[in-house]
């Protein structure tokens, strides 16, 4: 069989490879979804050529930590606290979607990613209220096209009235989930598991979650200290009494930690998924960027709740970019004095996105950077872009220009998914408008059941703290 070759030439390249570097003007060549060659010229006389002239070649984005099913609801939680996403989305909307309402949420958030130059998401899958919900996820993630690490969730959105069955039964259905979609385990979706909240369910049933994803050799990702004044997100101590921590959890947000907490995560090899967006605008606390400096962590991002939130990580690097130097440049200003050098650097915010969070997925030795010998996952930005020229500071001018507009060329595993500025395998207008439309669905079978939005009870955290102090493990781990 012949070889399927692409050359992407002429543009500035930033590998991310330190042995690579940033080539003002290089060449990257791609043989079956491998790159074989990164230089200032490659000669390559029967290749595809991609004209990279006058672009940015980069890595693709990574995300490690969105919620791509609720891209159907986008925007819906703009002025909602953390509390009244769990009501309002875990509770009153997630039991509301349709099997094909999780399929096309799948779907446009991953076509939503691709377009922004984010090439692999760490897929928080979690309203799988029945089999044919989990399988319609898996559907509807790889009908996207984007590479992802889909993390089947167990949560039960309707606690009063499950219709999947017990946790147990949960737990029954993965292993069918396991072996009917993901047979090879080395696809472009790969599988992986996001735990229950801990302390949120009977502590045996986060065991047996954390058993079987281990069984089945699955990336593991858990919404972890992220409830002030709550045990719920809790348990890294009991979690390490237990010798249930490790290198393939990854840990998002962690604001509420404390130091003894942080000991353990970092002595585990765990990872750490910062949502920068999200924690700033529903409550959360100061996002963790300087403690895992201070810990040798190498911080990863993520666009998180779509439903709040942007599905592009160009933001989440301004964000994040911004905090850490506000936090950092904070106590200088309160004592009259201002800094004379910035404490994290734009090239700092790009290996979030890529480097950092390929290594988080497990996926370190495939993506991440441009690389020969691993997968071709490339973005080309700029070209007729007017936000990002002129360039005198190339990774400058990507972290703090780049819109999703200017994402130009995408290519995930050697194909080309976005060509000039244009999704190859997806049709905008009639995803927006099939999204319209299962919006609407959902929203009116909420009022149906006769929940209002949030619907957050007063005091919310508090009537239902005595159940998470319940199922915490009895007696006390120390």
């Amino acid at each position: 069989m012949a070889q399927q070759r692409t050359l992407v030439t002429g543009g500035h390249v930033v590998s991310m490879d330190p042995a690579i570097g940033d080539l003002p003007v290089g060449d990257v060549l791609v043989e079956d979804g491998v790159i074989v060659a990164v230089a200032p010229s490659v000669p390559a006389g029967d290749a595809e050529v991609v004209d990279a002239t006058g672009h940015v070649v980069l890595p693709g984005l990574i995300d490690t930590h969105r919620h791509t099913w609720q891209s159907i609801v986008r925007g819906i939680c703009a002025d909602w606290t953390l509390g009244d996403y769990y009501f309002g989305i875990r509770l009153a909307i997630s039991p509301a979607m349709t099997p094909e309402d999780v399929r096309l949420g799948q779907l446009v958030g991953g076509a939503d990613a691709l377009n922004a130059g984010v090439t692999t998401l760490l897929d928080f899958s979690h309203t799988n209220n029945t089999p044919e919900h989990s399988d319609a996820a898996v559907t509807g993630i790889r009908e996207s096209g984007v590479r992802a690490a889909h993390c089947h969730g167990f949560f039960e959105s309707r606690p009063a009235e499950p219709r999947f069955g017990t946790h147990a039964d949960r737990v029954r259905d993965f292993a069918r989930l396991a072996e009917q979609h993901f047979p090879g385990r080395d696809g472009l979706v790969t599988l992986g598991v996001s735990l229950s909240e801990v302390f949120g369910q009977p502590w045996q049933q986060t065991v047996d979650e954390l058993t079987l994803a281990r069984e089945y050799g699955a990336l593991v990702v858990s919404h972890t200290g992220c409830v002030w004044g709550s045990c719920v997100t809790g348990g890294i101590r009991e979690l390490d009494a237990a010798g249930l921590l490790g290198p393939d959890i990854v840990h998002v947000h962690c604001n509420t930690l404390d130091d003894d907490e942080w000991t353990a995560l970092a002595r585990s090899g765990g990872k750490v998924s910062i949502s920068v967006e999200t924690e700033l605008n529903m409550g959360m606390g100061r996002p963790v960027f300087e403690r895992c400096r201070r810990l040798g962590l190498a911080p990863t991002l993520s666009a998180d709740v779509i439903s709040l939130n942007s599905g592009d990580l160009w933001h989440q690097m301004r964000f994040g970019l911004g905090f850490d130097r506000w936090d950092a440049t904070h106590a200088d200003n309160l004592a009259g004095r201002m800094p004379e050098t910035v404490t994290t650097t734009a090239r700092d915010a790009l290996t979030w996105t890529t480097v950092n969070a390929a290594d988080a997925m497990g996926m370190g030795d495939r993506i991440g950077s441009l690389t020969p010998g691993k997968r071709a996952d490339l973005v080309l930005v700029g070209g007729p872009s007017f936000e990002t020229s002129p360039r005198p500071d190339v990774v400058g001018s990507l972290v703090f220009q780049t819109t999703v507009a200017d994402v130009r060329t995408v290519l995930v595993d050697g194909r080309v998914v976005k060509r000039d500025g244009v999704l190859v395998d997806h049709d905008l207008r009639s995803l927006t408008r099939q999204a319209e439309a299962a919006c609407e669905g959902v929203l009116q079978r909420v009022a149906d059941n006769g929940q209002t939005l949030p619907g957050t009870p007063e005091n919310g955290w508090e009537l239902m703290e005595p159940l998470f102090q319940a199922n915490r493990p009895q007696p006390a781990v120390r």
